[in-house]
């Protein structure tokens, strides 16, 4: 038999098409890319990289490091084993259990997964260790090319002490504050009345929001201490903190930058994150609606100015606050790809994990500052298994028992690191995907994102799609009056999902009541032969009560074909679709205009669950007899929740702060939940004697666990 040989291109081929499905999925604009890897093959870079990362960060990088023929070593927690990254990477190395201090942040185990696989670079993604300067130590003394910057770069600017004193050596804007490090509660109380409230206090190694909290007054400066030191201890592994004054209603917006070894540094325009809660972004868009030519250039001159005192080498990015007045202060710079860097790669069409590979085997930047385009607009939303009815997005976890990304919709795309079956755990951020959309403006943008939200299937774990929904409709959103107090501002008391309109809240009744019909009308069909002969009974017409919100609403439907025509209050709405009830989404034309529904559940009792303009409503369907009968049955008595304490999320408990006998007054700490590295006070609900206590330091709890009981 003749031998044939397989060429190492067409392994690459092979592949490609093993693991098509699981990677992220990047769509096409005009035939043309968000972004291009442009591979030079007489360009030698490295034959094997080494991801120090997981999820959507890590399939990521491994993505351009296939179009860019470099083989790739993914490491991963016990409970990681089966994740994409690990599927997606030609090898893989268990580096421990799944805390992260003993896998994705143990040095040891990562060295010798460099070691035992010959890799000869290592891309950290963001987090863990991508800002560790020890790390990218350990990695130049053992020949290893770390993808980022040097050490005196990470030294510098990953510590917010020092990166603040070398910002105003380098004449960037800086915010009033104390530039030291702050030794205790009291001291902190002391600068706090020195610069005067209100103050941020935060880690001063890290970012992503941990570790930071704002304080009025005295009590939450020595709150937000105990808070912020515990937080800075358990995510970065440094518990100093600096305090400076916070910037009441500012605007968050950043300067991508990209430097290499020879001197030549460019800044890539901007990126508006101001939606944001407890400090961690939610929404973002590039460029930003708010920046002039003027005020764009004046950033991104300093940002430069910045990365160039420090001798910056990689992709980082410099974050300032802007006033209404488009004054600017240097907040931070952190020395990594960021989470949100799609959106620049959008509206430049670079590929940023290319040119930070490019740089780190010491070639020169390819562009010049007048090369750097702003080419339409691109919107980012992260999407979260959180609950955003709580505090706007508490954790949540479980499996992904069905998973669609909306990216055959165009101008979509979704960085992600899960598959349907994957688990989303107590151990990890909860973050799902990187929803992106693009679009020529901006409108085209909103227009596309709001289609992606309806579009994008998640089901198995509470999400915050109702939320990021409403946040892109938002009339302030879409006029651009934002700041870092949106959602507080415009949700005062909390959200509260999608508030119907009447035209709206129709809308939902009819189509509820269309598929409840489409459901009997199906449940009534016969397939293959009938062994009684019988002539079906053809009905048009059905009498329904439907309930929504402890309102009561009778209906009138009417059906011709596969259009369902239902009379509410008078109206007449027309309900038209394919109604494949399999399916997971619900496409429908009512009134002449085309909504994306999804039936989340349905059950014999009539109850249903649509999600309807992002947000899930509960309704049930009756016949009208059904109905009268229901009347008779008794109501469940609500539990008193004044009286008990239940965990609002999954997590740990860090501290218990009270014992059976004690007395608690309306307010006052009773317990501290940990969840995803973030520390939550629980608190009493009214003052009272505590009768027991259900859990301890130490222990994990899960979302509605009974924490406390008062008498």
């Amino acid at each position: 038999m003749a031998a044939y040989r397989v060429t190492p291109a067409f392994q690459r081929v092979l592949r490609a098409v093993k693991h098509a499905s699981l990677r992220p999925q990047f769509c096409v604009i005009s035939c043309h890319a968000q972004y291009s890897t442009v591979y030079d093959p007489n360009e030698k870079t490295f034959d094997k990289i080494l991801i120090a990362n997981r999820g959507e960060i890590a399939c990521r990088v491994i993505k351009t490091c296939k179009k860019m023929g470099i083989k790739t070593v993914a490491v991963h927690s016990d409970v990681d084993s089966s994740s994409v990254h690990v599927k997606m990477a030609d090898e893989a190395v268990c580096v421990g259990p799944a805390p992260t201090s003993q896998s994705y942040l143990n040095m040891d185990a990562i060295m010798e997964a460099i070691r035992q696989t010959g890799a000869q670079a290592v891309h950290p993604g963001y987090g863990f260790l991508s800002e560790n300067k020890e790390f990218a130590r350990r990695l130049a003394t053992e020949g290893v090319a770390f993808i980022g910057p040097d050490t005196d770069a990470i030294q510098a600017m990953g510590d917010k002490i020092e990166s603040k004193l070398l910002a105003k050596a380098a004449k960037v804007n800086t915010i009033p504050g104390f530039d030291g490090v702050v030794k205790d509660a009291e001291e902190a109380v002391k600068i706090a009345q020195q610069i005067g409230y209100p103050v941020m206090i935060k880690a001063s190694a890290g970012g992503g929001g941990k570790g930071m909290r704002i304080a009025w007054n005295e009590e939450e400066t020595r709150e937000g201490f105990r808070f912020s030191s515990q937080e800075a201890a358990s995510s970065f592994g440094d518990d100093r903190l600096l305090i400076e004054k916070y910037i009441d209603n500012p605007r968050h917006i950043e300067i991508q930058v990209l430097a290499d070894k020879h001197g030549n540094a460019l800044w890539l325009n901007e990126r508006e994150c101001s939606i944001q809660r407890r400090n961690q972004k939610v929404v973002e868009e590039a460029p930003s609606t708010f920046l002039d030519p003027v005020t764009r250039r004046a950033m991104g001159e300093q940002a430069v100015s910045l990365a160039k005192a420090v001798k910056y080498s990689s992709a980082g990015t410099v974050e300032f606050l802007v006033d209404s007045k488009k004054n600017f202060y240097f907040l931070e710079m952190n020395t990594r790809l960021q989470v949100e860097h799609p959106i620049t790669e959008c509206i430049t069409g670079l590929d940023l994990v290319q040119q930070m590979i490019r740089v780190a085997k010491g070639y020169k930047l390819q562009h010049k500052q007048e090369d750097i385009p702003i080419n339409g607009w691109a919107v980012e939303s992260r999407v979260y298994a959180e609950d955003p009815y709580k505090s706007f997005g508490l954790p949540s976890i479980g499996r992904l028992s069905q998973y669609e990304e909306p990216v055959n919709l165009a101008g979509v795309r979704v960085d992600s690191g899960i598959q349907e079956g994957s688990d989303i755990s107590i151990y990890y951020d909860p973050m799902i995907s990187k929803l992106v959309t693009y679009g020529s403006t901006r409108d085209e943008a909103l227009r596309k994102m709001e289609d992606a939200l309806d579009n994008y299937v998640i089901r198995g774990v509470t999400h915050n799609i109702p939320l990021l929904r409403e946040i892109i409709i938002h009339p302030r959103f879409i006029s651009g009056d934002i700041s870092t107090n949106f959602l507080p501002e415009v949700y005062p008391e909390g959200f509260k999902g999608h508030l119907l309109s009447a035209r709206e809240q129709r809308e939902l009744l009819a189509a509820a009541a269309a598929l409840y019909v489409a459901a009997q009308l199906r449940s009534q069909r016969f397939l293959g032969p009938q062994r009684v002969a019988s002539v079906p009974q053809e009905r048009s017409r059905w009498e329904l009560c439907v309930e929504l919100d402890k309102g009561v609403h009778m209906l009138g439907v009417s059906r011709s074909g596969s259009s369902y025509t239902v009379e509410i209050d008078g109206e007449k709405v027309v309900v038209s679709g394919e109604w494949n009830l399999a399916s997971a989404l619900l496409p429908l034309t009512i009134n002449g205009s085309h909504r994306v529904l999804q039936c989340l559940s349905r059950n014999s009792a009539g109850e249903i669950a649509l999600q309807y303009l992002g947000t899930s409503f509960k309704v049930r369907v009756l016949s009208k007899l059904a109905a009268s009968l229901s009347k008779h049955m008794p109501e469940k008595i609500p539990e008193d929740t004044s009286s008990i304490l239940r965990s609002p999320m999954p997590g740990t408990v860090v501290a218990v702060s009270v014992q059976p006998g004690d007395t608690v007054a309306e307010g006052q700490e009773i317990c501290v939940i940990e969840a995803m590295k973030m520390q939550n006070s629980m608190t009493a609900a009214k003052t009272a004697k505590v009768k027991s206590v259900h859990c301890k330091a130490g222990e994990t709890v899960g979302e509605g666990d009974l924490l406390v009981e008062l008498e």
